[in-house]
């Protein structure tokens, strides 16, 4: 059986959504403008870039009710995976390390994060082995 096709990366704004959808879980229009609304976004605008994620399938939408509600159709993870590998892919011509060495140069990481990152690291060359 045939794979269906990824759904394409998502734009900043489908972003955005995506991340309240991943948050909250599956929400009115109301409830996405409402998060979003700190950034001075207009109601219609959130249901129109809402519209245009069902039909690329960024989102999932139940009309069984009055008010639509909708859910995100893509998993964090894996957008979050395949985003980076674009990106490592187009800017840093598909260097691991040259991502991570810029990421942690220009972010900084608590000692939690850099605790992590070296358990992720010890695990990577265990695996090797």
């Amino acid at each position: 059986m045939a794979r269906s096709p990824a759904p394409p990366q998502p734009t900043n704004a489908e972003l955005e959504i995506l991340h309240v959808l991943w948050r909250r879980g599956p929400c009115t229009v109301r409830d996405v403008h409402d998060e979003l609304s700190a950034r001075d976004v207009g109601y219609t605008t959130v249901l129109k870039l809402m519209q245009i994620m069902a039909e690329k399938g960024l989102v999932k939408r139940d009309e069984s009710s009055r008010s639509h509600v909708y859910r995100a159709a893509i998993q964090e993870r894996d957008t979050k995976r395949r985003m980076v590998a674009d990106l490592a892919d187009r800017v840093f011509e598909g260097s691991a390390m040259s991502l991570v060495l810029h990421a942690l140069e220009n972010q900084p990481a608590t000692a939690e994060d850099l605790e992590e990152i070296r358990n992720l690291l010890d695990r990577r060359a265990k695996e090797r082995t």
